[in-house]
């Protein structure tokens, strides 16, 4: 039975609120019973509803909630900015078999003031850079139709990405596909749903809609990447 999800609890919001104006581990630690209970503990009733709609559109998708949702804590190694939590909850699902982020997937993010949600292939390796631009040189005119949809321009908008200047080596500027190919990544990103769903039984059917509207864009970013990352040799037959 396809499981249903009533929003997050309003603490987990006030929390989440709370912790972006006292970033501090004195803060946070002595409210941490209330993080799991009200962020961490519901965004993994979430995964795991968002999961039983994949199971309809997106079955190589469906991700252990502990594997999908992304830790609080920040990596502040290589960063001027110190402060030591995030102040969102996130999760991303990748192709069984295949490694986060060398390979398209669906994110989304919940902040009290922002939903962030996207799907694709963000800052692919050069392998993956490579099989995914001579995946468009030889299928363009798919992927164009892909994005022309009227449900998803609707919904994510267009291409979110940066492009090269120029067309890279190995193609030529002339190419049918030389502007897909001058992406470095090919993203969809929106921040439109409204903030005010996250405490709401809206929240999940709005992800499932959008996520069920880039299954095709991100299944063709992924077709020349199955078989090379993956883990497990069945996904080389799929």
């Amino acid at each position: 039975m396809r499981k249903g999800f009533p929003g997050f609890p309003q603490e987990g919001i006030a929390l989440l609120r709370g912790l972006k104006k006292n970033n501090k581990r004195e803060w946070f630690q002595p409210r941490k019973e209330i993080f799991d209970q009200n962020v961490k503990a519901p965004m993994e009733q979430l995964v795991d509803a968002l999961n039983g709609h994949f199971v309809r559109f997106a079955p190589h998708y469906i991700t252990d909630p502990k594997k999908a949702i992304y830790r609080i804590y920040r990596d502040t190694r290589f960063s001027k900015d110190k402060t030591p939590y995030k102040t969102h909850i996130a999760a991303s699902f990748s192709r069984a078999g295949m490694e986060r982020h060398v390979s398209a997937g669906y994110y989304f993010s919940v902040a009290p003031d922002e939903i962030e949600v996207a799907a694709g292939v963000y800052m692919p390796g050069p392998d993956e850079l490579r099989s995914i631009r001579n995946h468009l040189a030889e299928h363009h005119e798919e992927f164009r139709k892909i994005l022309r949809a009227a449900t998803l321009r609707k919904l994510m908008g267009e291409l979110w990405a940066q492009q090269l200047s120029r067309v890279p080596k190995g193609f030529s500027p002339d190419d049918p596909a030389a502007d897909l190919i001058r992406y470095k990544h090919w993203t969809l990103f929106d921040t439109r749903l409204d903030p005010a769903c996250v405490v709401t039984a809206q929240l999940l059917p709005e992800l499932v809609k959008r996520f069920q509207t880039m299954a095709p864009f991100v299944e063709f970013l992924n077709q020349p990447l199955i078989g090379k990352r993956a883990k497990d040799p069945l996904q080389a037959n799929l």
